[in-house]
């Protein structure tokens, strides 16, 4: 195989792994922000439990993202030498603040929110769980900047065939990222929504199942209690009350990424046409929206795919914001390209054996076309999803069934494989770009960078394999720990992140009692002195 091929792979299995993380962490920790804040002001004791609960899932995945996240830094510099030194002086600056002051932000006081249930007071307590999971939005906000960067490239000029930071201000207001900062978060809430309302299902499901909630004549719920530990009234209430919250978080957040992804599409039809083009198959010019395509996506002049479901004017909306306008397709935009930037690749010692290959503009279609599809289809079919369990427990709880709750919880993955789709279908659609070209940059249109440049001339195929091979294992093994750590805690219930429970021991959240007189959820909240810190990190 090709060192170029296999070190894309590479990066592809590594990072949309580690992106599987990002979301949740990202998501969760915002909602569990929210709980805690509800508990600090009411003192109700289900908030209490819902903190515990959801924030022990929050900091498993959260541990995991940061494990698989670190090696994306060495992909750069081991697989992508020429790529990082191409970027280097853009990428310095938003890289840089994400590692030295967001993510240390965020992992200090996140350790202070773990450690500190006893020796905080629960206003500066709550603050240091606001504070981590700000830092974590300005985290993902700072990675975006950077890949933005690649998408829509802005304030620098070209100095001795590298882009040299000019603007700042350009670089880190790239129209770009402010429409894919919110359209990220927004899908993490998504992610965390969906989340909060499989896990709850199954805990509901399983107290009908055991028959402490039953139902009444009226169809009503009719919660009620078990000598299990922890498993009372207060239990049922911790679980709908979480599904209701999931399902209204991920519909309202479908809502948002849908409105953020219109704006978004709208750039990439000015910033990256081709990319667009393909995700629709669209090969000549024109204004209707492909519902369903059928032939060789994989074809290169496009002429043995047709559109077998369309709806006119739709593409022209989505591109322009009108249903007139003719959107150009796959084959004008191809000459145009070739014409733009050349129809083989540069004579180039950079380029290796590839030099003088002939360029391939359009994307892999395969991916762009059903990319974008399965984006938008599994975040609608999410939304759906929450709509329906909002109906289905109006009375209090879920269905007896036990193949409803199987796919209640295999709902979960719906939104994560929207943001996987998205981000796949953004990376795979700048080819054979790996910084796009960016022709409304003042004049400026040489800031581009073939992705068969960017790979690290001194890598060996073998070498690449080996290291592809390595990682994808270890990432299989943390796979596996994560999984079997998340299954352990959510089976286990609130008692899994609230031991005092199961022996009786004080369940008010381990505060020394020396918060102010006007909190309402002071009463009650002094902690057994024999209770270990460290119970709720691990």
């Amino acid at each position: 195989m090709d060192a170029l091929e296999i070190a894309r792979w590479q990066f592809g299995i590594t990072t949309v792994y580690h992106f599987m993380m990002v979301p949740l962490t990202i998501g969760l920790g915002l909602v569990v922000a929210v709980i805690q804040t509800a508990w600090v002001r009411t003192g109700k004791q289900e908030y209490l439990r819902m903190t515990k609960f959801w924030g022990k899932l929050f900091l498993i995945n959260f541990i995991m993202g940061v494990a698989t996240g670190i090696v994306q830094e060495f992909q750069f510099g081991m697989a992508w030498s020429e790529y990082s030194r191409f970027v280097g002086d853009v990428f310095g600056a938003p890289l840089a603040l994400e590692a030295l002051l967001a993510f240390f932000v965020e992992s200090t006081f996140l350790g202070l929110w773990i450690f500190g249930w006893k020796q905080l007071k629960p206003k500066v307590h709550l603050a240091c769980l606001w504070i981590a999971v700000i830092g974590s939005v300005f985290s993902a906000y700072f990675i975006i900047v950077a890949n933005s960067w690649m998408q829509h490239p802005v304030g620098v000029e070209m100095i001795d065939g590298r882009p040299v930071m000019t603007d700042a201000w350009a670089v880190f207001t790239n129209n770009t990222a402010l429409v894919a900062v919110p359209h990220t978060i927004l899908g993490a809430l998504a992610v965390a929504g969906g989340f909060l309302l499989g896990i709850s299902w199954y805990h509901l499901w399983r107290r009908r199942k055991d028959g402490i909630d039953t139902v009444g004549p009226d169809g009503k719920v009719v919660p009620g209690s078990s000598t299990t530990p922890g498993r009372d009234k207060g239990d049922h209430t911790v679980w709908i009350r979480s599904l209701r919250i999931g399902a209204v978080v991920a519909m309202i957040s479908f809502a948002g990424t849908a409105i953020t992804g219109d704006v978004q599409g709208k750039l990439m039809f000015e910033q990256q046409p081709m990319k667009m083009a393909a995700a629709e198959a669209a090969c000549h010019d024109g204004t209707g929206f492909s519902i369903l395509s059928v032939g060789n996506l994989g074809s290169k002049n496009c002429d043995d795919i047709k559109a077998l479901i369309e709806v006119p004017g739709i593409l022209s909306f989505l591109a322009k914001g009108d249903f007139t306008t003719e959107v150009q397709g796959v084959n004008s935009l191809l000459d145009q390209y070739k014409a733009d930037y050349g129809t083989n690749l540069p004579d180039n010692p950079i380029y290796g054996e590839r030099a003088g290959q002939e360029i391939d503009y359009v994307p892999v279609m395969e991916v762009t076309y059903w990319g974008f599809r399965a984006m938008i289809g599994f975040g609608g079919l999410a939304a759906l999803a929450a709509l329906v369990a909002l109906w289905i427990t109006r009375k209090g709880t879920v269905p007896a069934s036990p193949w409803l709750m199987r796919l209640a919880v295999l709902g979960i993955m719906a939104p994560f494989g929207a943001n996987a789709a998205g981000w796949i279908f953004t990376e795979m659609g700048r080819q054979p770009f790996v910084v796009a070209p960016n022709p409304d940059m003042n004049g400026i249109d040489q800031v581009f960078m073939f992705t068969a440049a960017a790979v690290s001339p001194g890598v060996t195929a073998g070498e690449l394999l080996t290291s592809l091979v390595v990682l994808a294992t270890i990432y299989g093994v943390l796979l596996v720990v994560e999984v079997k750590l998340l299954v352990t805690y959510v089976r286990g219930g609130v008692v899994s992140a609230m031991p005092e429970l199961a022996h009786g021991g004080d369940a008010s959240g381990g505060h020394d009692g020396t918060e102010d007189e006007d909190d309402p959820g002071a009463s009650g909240r002094n902690a057994k002195e024999g209770d270990d810190v460290l119970a709720f990190a691990y």
